[in-house]
């Protein structure tokens, strides 16, 4: 099971518990790209804390997948446009207007 789906099964069924609390305040600040602090993890219990580790790593190669898709969109984009633009300046270049 992924960390991250773990993750959320422990803060769901333990809303209150301090180990959860921790969690959640993590996910959040990776999500926002805001600051945690790193001793936080430290206070976890050792499964906890193993689990943490194991969302950090899932997360930071979901976030390398997430920037490869974002640059396969861009590219695509680029793609179209260069396209569109051959189409209306036609195969050999802009279009002239000294043929009126």
């Amino acid at each position: 099971m992924r960390a991250i789906k773990e993750a959320r099964k422990f803060i769901e069924r333990k809303p209150g518990d301090a180990n959860a609390k921790t969690l959640s305040r993590l996910v959040l600040a990776l999500e926002s790209e805001a600051d945690f602090p790193i001793a936080d993890l430290y206070l976890l219990d050792a499964a906890q804390f193993k689990l943490a580790m194991q969302i950090l790593d899932e997360w930071r190669l979901d976030r390398h997948y997430a920037s490869k898709v974002r640059l396969f969109d861009v590219s695509m984009q680029m793609a179209v446009l260069d396209t569109d633009k051959k189409g209306k300046d036609g195969p050999t270049g802009p279009a002239k207007d000294g043929g009126q």
